[in-house]
């Protein structure tokens, strides 16, 4: 029996033999990968992977797909379904503590607290292939001084490298998604861009700098900084979230760090 996609797991399933062909390029498999497949859906990407001789997990969410991956592949030693949310998973406990690789169509309506969610783990990642909305991809990429810039964009390239690859038009799914898609690679930084001050300083400036993106520094983050503090960190406290480079939020990570040390 056909499976109809449920919206509530913001289920559209990729059917392009030739998009498909080409993301597997891009991902390049090889025998002794360790891959994490989440949201495999009707296994487009999965079969592949799998030829490549690389050792796949796949987690997927939909229990009636789950029994149909677990029909498909019952014949194959390389690899395991993982009936399970991918929000609410450990995935170095998936790898087993390995470097793992990381490939998914992720779901749109939660691809942006995934992606924080997954960044957690970027020293144990080797790399990530994702397909996303555009605009998710627009936004990871995004420079400073961009209407798309945000907290996505700083808090993922200051983990990784963005590099986004192509669109994906809606015509290559079922059901046909209102909007294009994009893949993404993200390579996860050996060493830290710069010093950002103690674990979690950066993400507590960057998500009250991007809370209020409209006011300046001076007002949006006065919960967290003097405008004197602001100034002894290098930052124009009339300046707003958008206009500051990386470097600039690691200096106020650093700054956040020792103030409250």
């Amino acid at each position: 029996m056909k499976h109809k996609p449920r919206k509530r797991f913001g289920q559209n399933f990729l059917h392009d033999q030739q998009v498909i062909d080409r993301i597997i390029a891009c991902v390049a498999p090889q025998a002794g990968d360790l891959l994490i497949e989440i949201g495999p859906g009707q296994a487009a990407l999965t079969g592949p992977l799998l030829a490549s001789g690389a050792e796949l997990h796949v987690l997927e969410i939909d229990r009636e797909l789950v029994s149909r991956l677990q029909t498909l592949f019952s014949g194959n030693t390389n690899i395991t379904i993982h009936p399970c949310d991918a929000l609410q998973t450990s995935l170095p406990r998936i790898a087993g503590n390995r470097p793992f690789r990381l490939i998914g169509n992720l779901p749109y309506n939660i691809s942006t607290p995934l992606i924080f969610h997954i960044l957690q783990w970027h020293e144990q990642l080797v790399d990530m292939h994702f397909m996303l909305q555009k605009e998710v991809v627009d936004r990871m990429a995004a420079g400073p001084g961009s209407r798309t810039y945000g907290r996505l964009s700083v808090m993922t390239q200051f983990r990784c490298s963005v590099t986004p690859l192509f669109d994906v038009l809606p015509e290559s799914f079922t059901p046909v998604p209102r909007v294009c898609s994009s893949i993404v690679r993200l390579q996860p930084r050996k060493t830290p861009l710069t010093d950002a001050g103690s674990k979690g300083s950066l993400e507590r400036v960057v998500t009250t700098a991007f809370s209020q993106r409209r006011k300046t520094l001076r007002n949006s983050l006065k919960s967290l900084f003097t405008t004197e503090q602001l100034t002894a960190a290098g930052i124009d406290p009339g300046q707003r979230a958008e206009q500051l480079s990386l470097s600039q939020f690691a200096a106020l990570g650093r700054s956040l760090s020792y103030h409250e040390d």
